[in-house]
């Protein structure tokens, strides 16, 4: 039996932040994974400024042997109209990183102990400590696997299993780009395009990162989402954004936006992170910077508690989530894919404005601009 301090449970960016953090407190972490790491993850992959900050990541050393494509601009459209608007920053606002690449240097920074290629068999409580697999004991545990970890299942007796809840679902496509071949891929690499359904369900997106092209869908619409993906795909061909290709090997995932439901985050010895805490922004879907704050949030909370892990003093990690996430209910426009029908024929109106576009969907919903770094808050 390994004992440590904290067992985490998932090492993506939320479990391997919590981790580096928990190991800079002095405590022992050990990391818990079903995959074997590099491992491939869908996601359409970048990285904001503030996210830079709050890994006090070092950019030279970590593009030498990885993807990091600086991103200064944005072209934004709707799926079948014919407008596009490009919007320049004429500024580095963001990074292309890939997760294979990311998640596996996230967890190898972390210093924790790592025990891969183990999916959760058991979870059982023996007095204050806990039990996992009847490998590892610890008086903390965190979930941080992803929308169905089992420390949330475990967490929530109400836990939607099946997946009725209303989910954002989203199908991926990420391979690399022959360079005798860039030339028929006309998006530009430091212009990732955003395309959004006239039902504002959705959206679509066709992103460059140095010699990788990422193609994704996601869609709050999980039964018509096959056939809203090859409908973004056929738009994308017509337009000439991408070569037509032969069938490509889609891979998907589901997660909660953030307020879509109640999932309870907190108890005695246990707390829920990232994904698995529901924290996907509202307005784009996009989870990296909350599960790297939440993470960190979670690291601050378990290393203030001093080894007394009863639920009082393990509440301020649920207050800290509300003041910096707030409840999940704030507006909910295009991007949040969740938006009233009423006001779909508006909001599609308004995304002809370059000026909406820049300020409130890529600057507020996207980038989020105006919050500073956890390290700054």
């Amino acid at each position: 039996m390994i004992t440590c301090d904290v067992l985490i449970v998932g090492g993506g960016p939320a479990g391997s932040v919590c981790a580096w953090k928990l190991r800079r407190a002095g405590l022992d972490a050990v990391v818990l994974d079903r995959a074997t790491f590099p491992r491939d993850k869908v996601c359409g992959g970048w990285i904001t400024p503030q996210v830079v900050a709050d890994l006090g990541l070092d950019i030279d050393d970590y593009r030498r042997a990885r993807t990091f494509q600086p991103i200064s601009g944005f072209r934004t459209g709707i799926i079948g109209g014919h407008r596009e608007i490009e919007t320049s920053y004429k500024r580095v606002v963001s990074f292309g990183i890939r997760r294979r690449e990311f998640d596996d240097y996230l967890l190898r920074r972390s210093g924790a102990t790592v025990m891969s290629g183990m999916p959760i068999e058991s979870i059982r409580r023996d007095g204050a400590r806990w039990i996992v697999n009847d490998a590892v004991t610890a008086p903390m545990l965190v979930g941080a696997g992803g929308h169905f970890c089992p420390v949330a299942q475990r967490l929530n007796d109400d836990f939607d299993a099946a997946g009725s809840a209303p989910l954002v679902v989203a199908q991926e496509v990420e391979f690399a780009v022959d360079p005798s071949a860039a030339a028929s891929y006309t998006t530009a690499p430091e212009i990732p395009e955003l395309y959004f359904c006239r039902d504002l369900r959705g959206y679509g997106w066709c992103f460059r990162k140095e010699n990788y092209i990422n193609i994704g869908f996601g869609r709050a619409d999980r039964r018509s989402l096959p056939k809203a993906t090859a409908e973004f795909v056929a738009f994308l061909e017509a337009r000439e954004k991408i070569p037509r290709l032969p069938s490509w090997r889609w891979r998907g995932h589901a997660y909660l936006l953030h307020g879509a439901i109640h999932r309870r985050v907190v108890d005695a010895g246990v707390l829920l992170v990232g994904d698995a805490a529901g924290l996907a922004y509202p307005q784009s879907g996009e989870g990296i910077r909350p599960a790297i704050e939440s993470g960190w949030l979670a690291a601050l909370t378990i290393a203030e508690a001093g080894g007394r892990y009863t639920r009082d003093r393990l509440d301020p990690y649920e207050a800290r989530l509300r003041a910096r996430f707030g409840n999940g209910g704030g507006a909910r426009a295009v991007s949040s894919m969740i938006a009233p029908r009423i006001w779909a024929p508006l909001t599609t109106a308004l995304l002809g404005m370059p000026g909406f576009v820049r300020y409130m969907v890529l600057d507020r919903w996207f980038l989020h601009a105006h919050e500073p770094p956890l390290i700054a808050a």
